[in-house]
């Protein structure tokens, strides 16, 4: 049997595809801005989707979570955390300890298992059944003696 192989970092970012957005509404723009040098600030919007894509990402590994933004990072060691908090959209933000949140760009619901492994066992994986719920449910499935009688 082989064992299953645990990665040694994860890595959430966008998707590099929205890179060829970015370029097609730069493509869109240029005849607006070949009407005024003035307009020539609508090419910074392009330029600037690509910043962010490229540089917005959460990375996940043994010592814990880098948040990467625009400008900036935040390192958040695992022993730091209290949790993770689930937003409405299926966004997933880190408690810290002082309850402060931080959101983590590109992580979704769907990857919790996946941050659950990559952690060592610091975070619960919410996919994998509760041992103590099953044998609760054993216990309640098993007939009583009475009902057995009754029978």
């Amino acid at each position: 049997m082989s064992e299953q192989q645990i990665p040694s970092r994860l890595v959430f970012r966008i998707p590099g595809v929205a890179i060829l957005a970015a370029l097609l509404l730069a493509v869109c723009a240029t005849p607006i801005v070949f009407a005024g040098p003035a307009f020539a600030v609508l090419l910074v919007i392009p330029l600037s989707i690509i910043v962010w894509v490229v540089r917005v990402r959460t990375t996940a590994d043994v010592d814990g979570l880098v948040v990467r933004q625009v400008i900036g990072r935040k390192v958040l060691p695992w022993d730091s955390l209290k949790g993770l908090r689930l937003t409405k959209n299926a966004g997933v933000k880190a408690v810290r300890s002082d309850d402060t949140e931080v959101a983590l760009p590109s992580v979704r619901v769907r990857h919790l298992p996946a941050l659950a492994l990559v952690s060592r066992g610091r975070l619960d994986d919410p996919t994998e059944p509760n041992p103590s719920a099953e044998t609760e449910g054993d216990v309640a499935d098993q007939p009583t003696e009475a009902a057995a009688d009754a029978e």
